[in-house]
């Protein structure tokens, strides 16, 4: 059995930086509460990791980060790198927290485009996800004129009384599913300024996935069910009689599935420790289908996860 390591994959740099931020915190202030309103990426085995060094995250679908704020009474507090609500960091800074912003620059860099466009009297169309803290960042800007559409099907049901309107997305998103919106948006709204925004780290790492050879019979993508970009790998992986696999850890992998695959590939997530990534291509690279019995996965060691850095 072949196995191709699939590149680019894993960390992107707003990860990495995020990532570094959280530690860089717990080293400046030892003996503070520390708390990260969401995670800080999306990866369960990062929120257990930080949780070793007693940071801890405060996530929860049924709450609002807002309603979050809460359980916090003092101590540091860090927003994730999807970007937050103004009305989130104003709670925070009145509940004298110290506060430290993790947001991705590209994130930051697509709320900038939307302001400014806000500012010369356009509506905005965002494509994303709904309910994804990225989404809900992006739409609190202003609620009365930003419309979320999650398919190019939701632009014939906007009701949008501006000439003036220009579209944008989430950083995180289908480059396919994007282009179909994109054209679509031309021939219903005239004039119409798209504003691409998927982020460089998203863009190649979905088309690696689009340019893989056909006879890589068997996918998997390393990441953790909420994030998006892991998700969207893949979708876009989807091709023929391929299998495309989406799991956490090395722990997953299915021995049945090996035993039917001749050539392999793995990506990961952009939030994806490297390490997990590269337990999983190991444990593929010493696979023996006609020794099965000295197959043997790897542990997965928490502790390792922040002390690896990315290939």
């Amino acid at each position: 059995m072949k196995v191709k390591a699939i590149v680019p994959r894993g960390y992107c740099y707003g990860v990495v930086n995020a990532i570094n931020i959280v530690l860089q915190a717990r080293k400046k202030y030892p003996n503070k509460k520390i708390y990260i309103l969401g995670m800080i990426v999306h990866n369960k085995n990062i929120v257990q990791a930080m949780n070793n060094l007693n940071i801890i995250t405060l996530d929860d679908s049924n709450i609002s980060r807002y309603d979050l704020l809460d359980q916090i009474d003092d101590g540091v507090v860090i927003l994730s790198a999807h970007g937050s609500e103004q009305k989130v960091i104003d709670k925070a800074k009145n509940k004298n927290l110290i506060v430290i912003d993790g947001a991705c620059k590209d994130v930051i860099k697509t709320h900038n485009v939307i302001k400014d466009y806000l500012d010369k009297g356009y509506d905005v169309i965002y494509l994303g996800k709904e309910n994804h803290p990225e989404a809900v960042a992006a739409l609190s800007i202003d609620i009365n004129h930003i419309h979320l559409i999650n398919h190019e099907d939701d632009l014939e049901k906007l009701k949008i009384d501006n000439n003036k309107i220009v579209l944008t997305n989430q950083t995180t998103i289908s480059i396919l599913s994007a282009s179909k919106v994109y054209q679509k948006a031309k021939e219903l709204f005239k004039d119409i300024i798209i504003v691409d925004e998927i982020c460089n780290a998203t863009r190649i790492r979905q088309e690696a996935i689009l340019n893989l050879s056909n006879e890589i019979d068997l996918v998997y993508v390393v990441g953790d069910p909420k994030s998006n970009n892991s998700n969207k790998l893949a979708q876009l992986a989807i091709k023929d009689n391929r299998v495309v696999k989406m799991i956490e850890s090395v722990n997953d992998i299915i021995i049945d599935d090996l035993l039917q695959a001749n050539y392999v590939g793995v990506t990961s997530g952009a939030s994806t420790p490297t390490y997990l990534t590269n337990q999983v291509i190991e444990y593929l690279n010493q696979f023996d289908k006609d020794n099965l019995s000295t197959y043997i996965k790897p542990k997965v060691d928490i502790n390792e996860i922040l002390s690896k850095e990315d290939d």
